[in-house]
């Protein structure tokens, strides 16, 4: 589980309207495929980055486990 200020951090760096590419999902049945193109909604008490995705799903990803990049911002 992350502590507080990695929580913290990843806020400051993922905030809502960020745009960011996966490169791999990890361990999820019916992961969003790798490249998806999404935007960040927020992050919740454990770290998990809840995003829109470009194909219309709405999935967090695991920042300690899934592989992503983050590529700018919605505004």
């Amino acid at each position: 589980m992350m502590q507080n200020n990695d929580i913290a951090r990843l806020r400051t760096m993922l905030p809502k309207g960020t745009r960011v590419r996966l490169i791999h999902m990890e361990d999820d049945p019916n992961p969003i495929p790798d490249g998806t193109l999404g935007t960040v909604d927020h992050v919740d008490d454990i770290g998990d980055v809840h995003t829109r995705w470009d194909n219309g799903r709405y999935l967090a990803f695991i920042p300690s486990v899934d592989t992503y990049e983050i590529i700018g911002s919605s505004s």
